[in-house]
């Protein structure tokens, strides 16, 4: 058995005001430093072989306090980076509606939003997919990882793994700040979510 957890970065305070982040490297706010410190001993208990992280600060300062107590380095892959939003980031859900009425009902979907500068989901998805896969093959059979990620990047890699065609990726549940998410993989039944977002 291969075992990835999922873990979505703490609160930031552009979490806090509805802002788009995308590739904007916010940083946690005071809550979201105490999340990950409170939620560390949790992905611990998953005794991980391997800690890979988003280079974006939120994802990095999010997976110290379970390095600091798993003894592991934090890997960076850029590959783990959240959608890019292009001129939605930094606006606030109420700014992109009002600003791109006939796009804002596709924010959070698979549907693509135009000739907009924004990631497409294929792409997304292609970046992602293979960063959660070359994480699976380092850690191998036995071993756990956990991939600490963002909100929509999670929710893409998750279901790129498990075979569902991307307009139903919708239907996971986005994680909480720091809650995470479980995937299995074995020869016989391949990838499965034994867990969501769990705090």
């Amino acid at each position: 058995m291969t075992r990835l957890v999922i873990w979505r970065h703490g609160r930031t305070e552009f979490n806090a005001t509805d802002r788009t982040q995308g590739h904007l490297d916010v940083d946690l706010d005071d809550a979201g430093v105490a999340q990950a410190v409170d939620a560390a001993p949790r992905l611990a208990a998953y005794r991980p072989d391997l800690i890979v992280s988003s280079d974006l600060r939120r994802a990095t300062r999010t997976a110290e306090p379970l390095a600091a107590l798993t003894g592991l380095p934090v890997d960076v892959d850029v590959r783990l980076r959240e959608r890019y939003f292009g001129p939605w980031q930094g606006l606030t859900n109420a700014e992109i509606r009002e600003r791109y009425p006939d796009q804002y009902p596709h924010l959070g979907s698979a549907a693509e939003v135009g000739d907009l500068d924004i990631e497409t989901i294929d792409d997304m998805a292609k970046r992602v997919g293979a960063a959660f896969r070359d994480v699976a093959e380092r850690v191998g059979p036995g071993g756990t990882a956990v991939l600490v990620t963002h909100g929509g990047t999670a929710r893409v890699g998750c279901g790129s793994l498990l075979g569902l065609p991307p307009e139903v990726w919708h239907t996971l549940g986005g994680l909480g700040n720091c809650h995470h998410s479980e995937l299995r993989h074995t020869p016989v039944r391949g990838w499965q979510l034994i867990t969501h977002n769990l705090p």
